[in-house]
């Protein structure tokens, strides 16, 4: 499909999307071409001052305070 056709306003952000696992999982399958992305470790940041999720696209995510997610 031509992206002549998508239409505008369909592509979502990473900060918009919900604060569970699971509609990360569904964003980043979206963002990688339909390419399974799963959780490879998660762990505290003591730095970021929260849980830290390490994915397979090799990026790691976290939420803010207010649940969404970020790229750390």
């Amino acid at each position: 499909m031509s992206l002549a056709f998508v239409k505008e306003g369909e592509n979502q952000w990473l900060h918009e999307i919900g604060p569970s696992m699971n509609a990360l999982l569904v964003f980043l399958q979206k963002e990688n071409g339909g390419m399974r992305v799963y959780e490879k470790k998660n762990y505290y940041n003591q730095k970021e001052d929260r849980d830290v999720y390490q994915m397979s696209d090799s990026l790691s995510y976290a939420k803010k305070d207010d649940g969404t997610w970020y790229i750390v």
